[in-house]
């Protein structure tokens, strides 16, 4: 109940204080190709639900219908107004919407589309436990997403080798540790990324060692290697194909 009255006020307080900044950029948006300057589209929700999650549109109309789920930072589908949108997580913004409706809480794992979901392991099924979020540990690890996947041939495939294991994994983790305290900490730390990733990194470190990850997770986390193929948690073979 105070996770969600806490929701209810921060989003609320949230689309207010950004709307000078979300005004002109929606502007922006429908000025470059007269179309909608929102994207909204089916995510899963706590318990496999489906709602309809509301961001501000980065990409060429119908660009769902036209490539693939993963996007890097070179997908010819983002548009100039995109990019920006991108670089600030400013279409993350409009989420606040779903929190305020009570699709999303402010913390919690990033909602996935259904064919995702469907490729879930057994074990990656205790993420639809808790309602999706605007953030979260691996949202603050891999904000770098788009750069990671920006080479590769097949984006869809690298997603689900390289990152999905990671963030599943940290999914995981905070769902077993949250608290008040902690969404107050990845708040804050997420608005330190903009300003510092290596500040916001270095203080999820701190986070995962008071967690108890294993050295693993919190090498992984440090983003100082090259990230390998893994299997995702629950699964002994890497993904070979969607």
């Amino acid at each position: 109940m105070a996770k969600r009255l806490f929701d209810i006020t921060v989003s609320l307080l949230g689309l207010i204080v950004a709307s000078p900044i979300l005004i002109p950029v929606i502007i922006a948006i429908w000025l470059q190709d007269f179309h909608s300057p929102f994207y909204v589209a089916p995510r899963v929700g706590k318990d496999g639900k489906l709602f309809r999650m509301v961001k501000l549109r980065s990409m060429v109309v119908n660009a769902d219908k036209v490539g693939i789920d993963s996007t890097s930072a070179r997908d010819p589908r983002i548009t100039p107004v995109g990019h920006f949108i991108r670089r600030y997580k400013l279409d993350e913004l409009s989420q606040l919407w779903n929190v305020l409706k009570g699709d999303m809480s402010l913390v919690g794992p990033r909602p996935q589309v259904q064919r995702d979901v469907a490729l879930y392991t057994e074990v990656e099924k205790g993420l639809l436990r808790v309602k999706p979020g605007i953030t979260d540990i691996a949202s603050i690890i891999f904000a770098d997403e788009g750069d990671i996947l920006k080479d590769s041939e097949d984006p869809d495939l690298d997603y689900n080798r390289l990152i999905r294991p990671w963030k599943s994994r940290l999914g995981l983790l905070y769902i077993d540790y949250r608290s008040f305290l902690l969404d107050l900490r990845l708040i804050f730390l997420t608005a330190l990324a903009i300003v510092s990733r290596e500040k916001a990194l270095t203080g999820v470190q701190r986070i995962l060692d008071e967690l108890g990850a294993d050295e693993q997770l919190k090498r992984i986390a440090r983003r100082q290697e090259k990230l390998e193929p893994y299997p995702p948690p629950g699964a002994t073979e890497i993904v070979q194909s969607r």
